[in-house]
């Protein structure tokens, strides 16, 4: 027999960690060669890890709601035969390059492997710290109390190396410069008295187990899953970050309607896929974003950040009543054969929990369709750090006044609104509002007869 050490394998570029929801294989359970073994979640999606070697699970390394890094050994599972094969797993290098710190004037340096550290005593916080923050910690005397204190950034509040960096930089009253960034004591962004009740509302570890507890014969408070508690924050977090401006259009897309339903069949008959208007909506925003590139940036303390990729995310209802945006990464770069494909494969992929981490990160613009539950509009919050979110509202049959050569007539048309909320540091009205109707333009003038 031999022993095969799984490992928390990488989930893209911008992911170091995970917390396990669930273990599907108990110890001395028999596995086979792909057979999910546990499931973890990001703070963006659920996913599994599956088994690279069959064989039989003999230890579980990490419990349920607790955080394994990129790259850790999660499980031992026994094998038949001689040596355990060698399986290559990609493990995250980045996270770990960026635990290199070079020379920060004004602070203590890290000890080299030879030197001794001070050692401090984490047991008695229930707060989870990486074993590079208690480094840190230590060579910088931050007592346990002082660094349970420190509001974290991370998954769950946790507190990243940055964000103690940040700290003592701001305690020093310098700025700090790693290997991998330079950390200035950002501008605020709410006010003092916001900032304070934030920072000290009870924090609860988030769980992806709801409960519910009965108050009395006729009311009961629902415990919020892992997931809303997430997009909980991330609202409020965007609400608190950008000051939101909404701006509206309405927009005659008879032709497109007519269009669609002419090809329908075709189409799906041809490519084996439906064709519904989301991917119709997409190339309508990438096409206006081309022509108006500053509305894809994000902002990063007084600086704009102009992004040079197109990935538009797509917001998606889940049958548990949460929402997940996966990203249509270079959006520009498809034709609506591959949009269509690549809306239809996410949407599927998130209904059924099968997005990987990768999916749901690198979006630059977002857009939601209200109009998939009969709203008209839709004021939607700004998925962060992005700046702009379009929401597209039901298409309705209106009398609507057309001009002609022989003068103006009423008619039938197919209507729909656009609404644009957009971060009023960065995006002015006319930048908002030209943004806006370019999309509807771009729908208007659908050709009748264009090939797919």
């Amino acid at each position: 027999m031999a022993q095969y050490e799984l490992l928390l394998p990488k989930m893209g570029e911008s992911v170091a960690e995970a917390t396990v929801i669930k273990w599907v294989k108990q110890p001395g359970d028999v596995i086979e060669l792909d057979d999910t073994v546990l499931e973890i979640a990001t703070d963006k999606v659920d996913s599994e890890v599956p088994s690279p070697v069959a064989g039989k699970l003999v230890k579980q390394l990490f419990a349920e709601d607790e955080v394994a890094q990129v790259g850790d050994v999660i499980a031992i599972i026994e094998t038949e035969g001689g040596d355990a094969p060698e399986v290559e797993v990609s493990v995250a290098e980045e996270p770990v390059a960026e635990e290199k710190i070079a020379a920060i004037p004004g602070i203590k340096q890290l000890p080299d492997d030879n030197s001794p550290a001070t050692t401090t005593d984490f047991s008695s916080s229930d707060r989870f710290y990486s074993p590079l923050v208690k480094s840190i910690a230590a060579q910088e005397n931050i007592s346990l109390a002082e660094l349970d204190a420190i509001k974290g950034s991370g998954v769950d509040g946790r507190l990243n190396k940055d964000d103690l960096l940040d700290y003592i930089s701001r305690k020093n009253g310098g700025t700090i410069k790693t290997a991998t960034v330079e950390l200035t004591p950002p501008p605020p962004q709410v006010s003092e008295v916001v900032a304070k009740k934030v920072e000290s509302a009870p924090q609860p570890p988030i769980s992806n187990k709801p409960s519910t507890t009965s108050v009395n014969g006729a009311d009961e408070v629902i415990e919020m899953d892992r997931m809303r508690k997430l997009i909980a924050d991330h609202m409020v977090m965007s609400k608190a970050t950008s000051p939101h401006v909404t701006s509206f259009v309405e927009a005659d897309v008879t032709n497109m309607v007519l269009w669609r339903n002419k090809v329908k069949n075709s189409f799906e008959k041809r490519e084996n896929e439906k064709i519904t208007f989301t991917p119709i909506f997409v190339e309508a925003v990438a096409k206006a974003i081309k022509d108006f590139p500053m509305i894809n940036v994000s902002v990063n303390g007084n600086q704009i950040i102009k992004k040079g990729n197109i990935n538009i995310g797509m917001a998606a209802a889940l049958p548990s009543g949460n929402l997940i945006v996966p990203v249509i990464k270079n959006a520009d770069q498809l034709n609506l054969v591959g949009l269509t494909k690549a809306v239809n494969d996410l949407a599927a992929r998130a209904r059924n929990s099968k997005l990987k981490p990768d999916e749901t990160q690198g979006g630059t613009f977002t857009l939601t369709n209200v109009g998939s539950f009969g709203n008209v509009m839709g004021t939607p919050i700004i998925n962060q750090p992005q700046v702009a979110i379009l929401a597209v509202g039901a298409i309705k049959k209106k009398p609507a006044v057309l001009e002609t050569e022989h003068g103006d007539v009423i008619a039938i048309r197919h209507m729909m609104f656009l609404s644009l909320s957009y971060d009023h540091r960065v995006v002015d009205g006319s930048l908002g509002g030209m943004f806006v109707r370019r999309v509807a333009d771009y729908l208007e003038s659908w050709d009748l007869n264009r090939e797919i």
